[in-house]
């Protein structure tokens, strides 16, 4: 039996990527990882914003809008349009910035909001201690 489940698992597509390309789809998956939109990180003498996690689930999504040290959202992170015939669309193109850099430790908090290609929006608030990598 567990034979038959692994030779079904590998000649099955690899549907599940291919099918997240909308809001209906990536909703779920990014209601579930809330606490990892964006991330913090020090480097090279520089505190970098990290959108690398909402950017792989573009193409559910429209607009990407955030603030830091506000709850503002008064800037809108620019993505690369997702290419649904692309051989895997949620891969980020070379091009695809992934980070901004601020000033050492002047990242206290840091709000998101994100508006779904069928017009719903979600928004999240974050202090430093919770997105902040090592």
């Amino acid at each position: 039996m567990k034979r038959l489940l692994l030779l079904m698992f590998l000649t099955i597509p690899n549907v599940a990527s291919a099918q997240m390309l909308d809001a209906s789809k990536v909703r779920p998956i990014l209601d579930i990882t809330k606490k990892q939109w964006v991330a913090v990180r020090e480097w090279d003498g520089r505190d970098l914003l990290y959108f690398t996690h909402l950017l792989t689930w573009r193409c559910g999504l429209t607009k990407i809008q955030y603030s830091v040290n506000s709850t503002a959202v008064d800037k809108t992170w620019t993505f690369v349009s997702c290419d649904k015939t692309a051989a895997n669309p949620m891969a980020l193109p070379p091009e695809q910035m992934i980070y901004t850099g601020f000033e050492l430790k002047s990242i206290k908090n840091v709000s998101v909001k994100i508006t779904y290609d069928d017009g719903l929006t979600d928004m999240i608030s974050y202090d430093r201690k919770a997105i902040q990598i090592q």
